[in-house]
Formats: C-alpha cells, sequence, structure tokens
C-alpha cells in the first residue's frame, strides 16, 4: 500500500488505489484534452462518454433489464429519504418500512410526512442486534422499503424480505451496492450513496423501473421527480462531474476482478478472517448476532470502553484508522468495502491478538 494506511472509516471510505493514480492525472489532464476531467462541459463528449459508460457498466455487473433507468443524483442517500415517498406515497395509500436501525428509523421519518406508514417488523428489541424475524404487513403497500446493510450495528440482508404480491421493493443499498450479486427484477427502485462502495461522496446512484418513473407524483417540484432525470439522462442540471467520472472508474475496476460473484467471495473471505479470530477471543466480541453479520462493517467491542479506547488509539498509531464505533453505540467497527485489501484485515487480526496478548 505504499505510503497509504489501512483505512477502515465507514464513509466516506477507501477507494481502489488504481483509481486514485488514475485520477490523480485526470484531474490535471483528462485523456490528453488540456482540460481536467472537472472541468469539462457536463454537455461536452469526454463527460457523455463517462456518463454513458458509468451506465453501461452499471448494467454489466448487475444484470439491469432495459425497463430499468440508472440515474446519477446528488444529495446522498438521505435526499432518498423524502423523494421516495415524495414520488410514490400519498393518502390514503400506506408504505410499508422494515426498521433495522438508525438510518431506516430516519427514511421511517421522512416518509411520514407524505402518507401513512406502517413499520412491518423491527428488531428494536435486540438493540439492532439481529435482522427482524417476524413480518406483519399492510393490506397493499405502496411499496415496501428496507435497508439492506446497517453500518451502525453490523447487521445485513442477504436477500430481500418477502412481501406481498405485487408490492415494489425499494432498497437502501448504500453500504453494501455491488458488493454481491444483486436481484434487479426483485426490486422496483434501488439507492445508494456513492461514498462508501462507489466512489466519493456526492453521487446517488438510482436504479428505478419504468413503471415507477412514470407513476410518480407530478405535483412536486420538478428537481424532486424521478421522470426529469429519467428523461433528461441524469443531466437536467450540472452533474457531479467528477464523482461520476471516479464511479466509472470503480465499476470499470469491479470488472475487471470478475464482477459481482467474484466480489462476493472476496468480501466472504476478508470478513471471515476477523470473525473467526472474534469467535475464538478472550478479550473481544462480535455485537451483532452471527446470522445477522455484515460483510461490510464488522462491529465489535471489549468489556471496558477504556480498553475500547486504547485499542482505537494503538491501533490508529500502527496505521490501522478509522475503527472508532458510530457514537451511537460505541465501541470498534471494521468496515472492509469493496476496495479494501485483504491484507489490511491481516493485519488487523494480527494486532488484535498482540493486544489481547498484551490486556489478557
Amino acid at each position: 500500500m505504499s505510503d497509504r494506511i489501512y483505512n477502515f472509516s465507514a464513509g466516506p471510505a477507501i477507494l481502489p488505489e488504481p483509481v486514485l493514480l488514475r485520477a490523480r492525472e485526470a484531474l490535471w489532464n483528462y485523456q490528453d484534452s488540456g482540460v481536467g476531467v472537472m472541468e469539462h462541459s457536463h454537455r461536452g463528449p469526454e463527460f457523455t462518454e463517462i456518463l454513458e459508460d458509468a451506465d453501461a457498466l452499471c448494467r454489466r455487473l448487475a444484470n439491469i433489464p432495459d425497463n430499468y433507468r440508472v440515474l446519477f443524483l446528488q444529495g446522498g442517500a438521505s435526499s432518498q429519504f423524502y423523494m421516495v415517498p415524495m414520488n410514490l406515497l400519498r393518502p390514503p395509500h400506506t408504505a410499508d418500512y422494515v426498521d433495522t436501525g438508525v438510518w431506516s428509523t430516519k427514511a421511517i421519518k421522512e416518509a411520514q410526512r407524505f402518507g401513512g406508514v406502517h413499520v412491518a417488523a423491527s428488531n428494536a428489541e435486540s438493540g439492532f442486534s439481529a435482522l427482524p424475524v417476524h413480518y406483519v404487513w399492510s393490506d397493499a403497500p405502496a411499496y415496501v422499503h428496507y435497508t439492506s446493510n446497517n453500518t451502525i450495528r453490523g447487521t445485513q440482508f442477504r436477500q430481500p424480505p418477502a412481501v406481498p404480491k405485487g408490492a415494489p421493493i425499494v432498497c437502501d443499498a448504500s453500504s453494501d451496492i455491488f458488493s454481491q450479486p444483486i436481484d434487479i427484477e426483485a426490486h422496483g427502485l434501488i439507492y445508494a450513496g456513492a461514498q462508501k462502495n462507489l466512489g466519493p461522496a456526492g453521487v446517488t446512484l438510482v436504479i428505478i423501473r419504468d413503471d415507477l418513473v412514470a407513476a410518480g407524483h407530478d405535483d412536486i417540484p420538478t428537481m424532486l421527480q424521478y421522470r426529469t432525470h429519467s428523461q433528461a439522462g441524469s443531466r437536467f442540471n450540472t452533474p457531479p462531474v467528477f464523482g461520476v467520472y471516479v464511479l466509472r472508474e470503480v465499476l470499470a475496476w469491479l470488472e475487471g476482478l470478475g464482477g459481482l460473484e467474484a466480489m462476493a467471495a472476496h468480501n466472504r473471505a476478508k470478513a471471515a478472517v476477523i470473525y473467526e479470530y472474534l469467535d475464538q477471543s478472550q478479550l473481544f466480541r462480535g455485537t451483532a448476532e452471527v446470522a445477522s453479520r455484515s460483510l461490510m462493517n464488522i462491529c465489535f467491542r471489549t468489556d471496558s470502553p477504556e480498553l475500547d479506547t486504547a485499542f482505537i488509539a494503538e491501533a490508529a498509531a500502527r496505521g490501522l484508522a478509522g475503527l472508532k464505533g458510530h457514537r451511537v453505540v460505541g465501541g470498534m467497527r471494521a468496515s472492509v468495502y469493496n476496495a479494501f485489501p485483504a491484507a489490511g484485515c491481516n493485519a488487523l487480526v494480527a494486532f488484535m491478538e498482540e493486544f489481547e496478548r498484551k490486556h489478557s
């Protein structure tokens, strides 16, 4: 990793080093144009090629059918918390939400501004350390929303919940998008902030089925209608040019590694290194239940907040950065997204072993 350290940050997160090196050159002089990639017109041929490539790569990697639009928006996943219900929900209809932690809770709060919200399942009683088991659906929900990966508690769905027939599934996939194969046709809409697995902060990927684009309300602000961005090819206004460029490069990197099946195997192997150590450790313990564990965010702690603080500080001094857990829960969190190298997982376990010997 040359002069770089291991970055376990939950986001903005590590990017592939080959992508960073290409981006460094592109910032100064993109494809020998004499102009940096951030300086090109968003309607010029250079960015048109970038945008078309990004769309095509998304479609190849995830097998996105022709009746879905790929949109590159702004505002982060948090803007989708209100954009989804603003387009697809209105009284007297109800949307069903699966509550698995902070981000889904925030999405529920925003949706309540626009129509009825029914919480079909929640794992709040477990402290969000496990995925829900029991679901109670409303009659004919306008859509069902779930968050595929919980960055704060370290839980992850392996497949979408089984929902009422005909109900479109909406997924916030911000922290595990393209980390494994995804069944696009099982969903009506998938959205994700880019800053964990796809690129820098500032780009929001939305994959939406054509019928939901058409069904969106047209009496809401123009910029908040999916049809606006679908019809304009993500260029109704100036898009985040540099962010889309990096996203394209990350997608090309993913394809070069063998696609989502290969990345899923890589991610399983990386996470297993850390979880296997946690399962036999006498000092550290994982905080998510085994069947619900995330491959992206591995949350753990000791039984002593003081030891946790010491571990985080000493790890940072060893070049293992970003291990502090979310402020809501404390402890430690190792975020090992797509670009995180396996060597970093081995380095973390080696340090944990040393720390445990010292404090046993």
